[in-house]
């Protein structure tokens, strides 16, 4: 995926629709202390195993926070969405399989792993991690997402997602690492 980044800056949020930061004071041991905190959406993220073509399936887009620390901003992830509907977690793992990878799964095949926390040191989400295994009678779209979400679906082989571990010149989530080091002891 080509992408063209300009005209990058940094502005103070006035009505923030998905991250909201405050400062945290309290009492440890007898100590006052502050913090702080950015309240986010929890997560959900899956990892998909294309059972003909023996591979997983990832998506590879823009992050802006990481644009700022190597100026390429691009990452592999896990398929993952935000849990901001009134719906289970399992299912809202379902939709996203659809809507950024193009594969319509039984809901009853998306096989919950574990459930974590990131960025603990100011976020404290939750993340619930799935697992799922796909094939093209499943296809129903390109995927890359919905609205104006820009998202590559991103196909590697098992020797390549091994190698993706520990590959330091790719942007990738813990989760991510997770999930693979998990779908390795496993699988």
């Amino acid at each position: 995926m080509k992408h063209t980044i300009e005209d990058f800056q940094l502005h103070p949020l006035d009505d923030p629709h998905y991250v909201h930061t405050a400062l945290v004071t309290y009492r440890q041991n007898g100590r006052e202390k502050d913090w702080e905190v950015i309240r986010a959406h929890d997560s959900v993220a899956v990892l998909i195993y294309h059972r003909e073509r023996k591979s997983l399936i990832f998506v590879k887009q823009f992050r802006p926070a990481v644009y700022l620390h190597n100026q390429d901003g691009m990452t592999i992830e896990l398929c993952a969405g935000l849990v901001d509907k009134n719906i289970s977690l399992q299912q809202i793992a379902q939709e996203e399989i659809e809507e950024e990878c193009g594969y319509k799964v039984p809901l009853e095949t998306v096989e919950k792993i574990t459930s974590f926390y990131t960025s603990v040191g100011f976020a404290g989400s939750g993340q619930t991690l799935y697992y799922a295994e796909v094939d093209e009678s499943m296809r129903c779209s390109d995927g890359g997402g919905i609205d104006d979400e820009v998202i590559e679906v991103v196909e590697l082989s098992i020797e390549d997602s091994k190698a993706l571990i520990f590959n330091e010149t790719i942007a990738k989530t813990p989760g991510l690492l997770f999930a693979l080091m998990w779908f390795f002891d496993r699988k």
